[in-house]
């Protein structure tokens, strides 16, 4: 039975949900992991060990891998390295949820972002959605202190560098290059670069405690391995916009973790911002189904 574009998008869509999950749960993860860790350090097992799993699994794809699709790893593990940076570190200055709050801004960024790279005008409904996303997730994880700290200055940064790296991976899938090779490369590249920032700018790691390797072993499994994996295969079928709304609900989820691991009250405040989300979804997911068949259309 041929499988229609429609349930190819709408596997896309949840693959992404599950994404942003698992993206969710990365926050604490990644602030139990620096308490024993140093950030340079953790990124690079983290990149490292998952570039190799996908090698090793997925080894006679790679032996085969062309130009094309190595330099397009690189370059978006070169991406990958300067964004991950800028936000692992932020996370030593931050909280975890004023962190995610921050970090899902990158749904606003987009589609400037890709009117940058592709030269296309983005559409005042993803515009709208964009922004939306950004008002809700501020609603569910912004508290009373609203002040810009270094952590947070060096979290806004990533979320510039990842709004152009979902733009990238939309124009690398338009060139029908392998996500498998392309997340590989991409890893692993990244995980050079990290491991000689360790090597030149912190010190040998002494000992990691047992929560630290757990946070560790999420990231590289989860956070890492799977999530990258899925993000690129299922970013092949739907709109670099679109996927940034859905990827953004990781701060959605980061909340619901916090309050179900950490005992934390969900207020008014957070259903609201539950609601806004939820609308801009919608709105994104109609624009894109408006636009397929009327392009010259606005919301």
């Amino acid at each position: 039975m041929k499988i229609t574009a429609e349930r190819r998008a709408l596997t896309a869509d949840l693959s992404l949900l599950l994404v942003a999950l698992i993206w969710g749960g990365g926050f604490i993860a990644a602030k139990v992991a620096l308490s024993s860790i140093t950030p340079f350090y953790l990124l690079s097992f983290r990149f490292l060990c998952s570039g190799f799993i996908l090698y090793v699994i997925f080894f006679k794809k790679m032996i085969k891998i062309d130009r094309k699709s190595l330099m397009a790893g690189i370059v978006l593990g070169s991406i990958l390295y300067a964004g991950q940076t800028f936000q692992t570190i932020g996370l030593k200055y931050t909280t975890p949820g004023k962190q995610s709050f921050l970090t899902a801004s990158y749904a606003a960024i987009v589609p400037f972002a890709s009117w940058l790279v592709t030269q296309k005008k983005p559409h005042v409904c993803s515009v709208l959605a964009g922004f939306l996303t950004l008002i809700g997730i501020g609603f569910l994880s912004l508290q009373q202190n609203i002040s810009i700290s270094f952590g947070d200055s060096l979290t806004l940064l990533f979320t510039v560098v990842y709004s152009f790296q979902i733009v990238l991976i939309g124009v690398y899938a338009e060139k029908n290059i392998n996500p498998i090779q392309l997340t590989t490369v991409q890893l692993l590249s990244a995980g050079a670069f990290t491991l000689i920032s360790a090597l030149i700018f912190e010190p040998h790691i002494q000992t990691a405690n047992s929560k630290g390797i757990i946070g560790a072993l999420y990231l590289i499994i989860l956070n890492t391995t799977i999530a990258f994996l899925v993000q690129n295969i299922a970013q092949k079928y739907t709109s670099d916009t679109h996927a940034s709304i859905i990827l953004s609900l990781e701060s959605v989820f980061g909340c619901f973790l916090s309050i179900l691991l950490m005992g934390e009250v969900f207020t008014k405040k957070m259903a609201i911002g539950c609601i806004i989300i939820f609308i801009a979804v919608i709105l994104s997911k109609s624009n894109i189904n408006i636009h397929s068949f009327k392009s010259n259309k606005r919301c």
